[in-house]
């Protein structure tokens, strides 16, 4: 009932921003509704619940949203029977990405804005243990996978022992982590002696001066020393390396990262270029799967599809000889949604079921206001439940608001 709650809160909340309320007034229904949870879990319906919440902010526009979104809020989820991690279109979500944090030592163009992002406050990003107790939830429902990103996640201090005890956990076999690799020569062993067991390294050009125009910092050589050192590591899965494509700036680059996989046994992933808030996304700078595909079949006719895994999100392909491989994650121009079986909990404990979605509810609220583990899952599904087949396609997703990538996670 909690977590149905919670829910229903949080959407009222959005709804109260469409009836007038001001950013202060959003702050302070936030804040009574996490007060009032601990009485929540007592209501016995959701629409109660909301009324509780509006007398304890004293907001008459919560009031107002209220009436209008209760339905919404119920619809569609009481009742709900099976797995807390299948939504109304069977997919199971077995794959857990964890946000460690929303701070980077790099500015790449696509990531953020050229004036930054402002940083959530410390006190409301997850701790340690708030980490392991939410992922020891999701396994317990199914969850296999975990991938932690950021920001840049080795910027946490804890990093290395977060993968520890996530490692530890009953249920999960993998535990992996995306990073831009400036921190990874000095980590990688720490790492894996912690149990991780996947690594993808966001790398852009192979050029030096274009590293620095893209990323706004130096490190060039330091990501290239951590790629041929994570490669030649006893990591028990290939090292992918991941490319976001932009015409005009990288996509001169192809053929040479496809070269790169001659000699060096890495998976080279080529992404299309997505919109979030602030990157300055349009469809001109986007190069799609069609068209890579053909320069790349240009320079190699032999190229050869392989098999790709469920749930993959890389159309993989190998160039005949070659020790390593390359793919392309076409998220814009054909989706992958069908078979989606991912999740995404950002830095300040929100849940994310859709990389291009709006919608998010707090598990650290949750959390922080006393929710008992079948509070949470109620919570959780409810938020699975509802998530919709596929995203809204890239002209709309552009014209939406999001968070910017760093503060959602890679």
């Amino acid at each position: 009932m909690l977590g149905r709650a919670i829910l229903g809160g949080r959407r009222v909340v959005q709804g109260g921003l469409r009836h007038g309320m001001t950013g202060s007034t959003t702050r302070r229904v936030t804040r009574g509704m996490s007060s009032s949870l601990g009485a929540v879990g007592a209501v016995g319906s959701v629409g109660e619940a909301v009324s509780k919440v509006a007398d304890a902010t004293g907001s008459t526009a919560l009031a107002a949203a209220a009436t209008a979104t209760t339905t919404a809020m119920t619809d569609g989820v009481e009742g709900v029977e099976g797995s807390m991690l299948r939504d109304s279109f069977g997919r199971d979500h077995t794959y857990l990405r964890i946000s460690l944090t929303e701070k980077c030592n790099l500015r790449c163009t696509y990531c953020m804005p050229e004036e930054g992002v402002e940083l959530s406050p410390a006190a409301t990003m997850l701790t340690d243990d708030e980490i392991v107790a939410l992922a020891s939830l999701f396994a317990k429902e199914g969850v296999e996978k975990i991938r932690l990103t950021g920001g840049e996640p080795l910027v946490r201090r804890s990093a290395v022992e977060v993968v520890e005890r996530l490692a530890a956990i009953e249920g999960i076999s993998s535990v992996g982590m995306t990073t831009n690799g400036l921190l990874l020569r000095r980590k990688l062993d720490p790492l894996l002696e912690a149990g991780l067991t996947a690594l993808n390294i966001s790398l852009d050009t192979l050029d030096p001066h274009k590293f620095t125009l893209m990323t706004r910092r130096l490190g060039f050589e330091r990501v290239m020393e951590g790629i041929e050192r994570a490669a030649d590591s006893a990591l028990p899965t290939m090292v992918k390396i991941n490319c976001v494509l932009m015409r005009g700036v990288n996509d001169d680059e192809v053929l040479d990262f496809v070269e790169l996989t001659r000699e060096l046994p890495v998976d080279v992933r080529f992404i299309e270029y997505m919109p979030f808030d602030g990157n300055r996304w349009n469809d001109t700078k986007m190069v799609p799967y069609a068209e890579l595909l053909e320069t790349i079949r240009g320079a190699h006719p032999s190229l050869v599809r392989e098999a790709d895994a469920p749930n993959d999100t890389s159309k993989a392909w190998r160039v005949p000889g070659y020790a390593g491989r390359i793919g392309c994650i076409s998220s814009m121009t054909e989706h992958f949604c069908g078979s989606c079986n991912r999740l995404r909990l950002l830095a300040d404990g929100s849940l994310k079921v859709c990389l291009f979605g709006n919608t998010e509810i707090s598990l650290r609220d949750a959390l922080r206001a006393g929710a008992t583990d079948d509070d949470l899952r109620a919570l959780i599904q409810a938020a699975v439940w509802r998530k919709k087949a596929r995203h809204a396609g890239m002209h709309n997703i552009a014209k939406g608001q999001n968070r910017p990538m760093i503060k959602i996670g890679g």
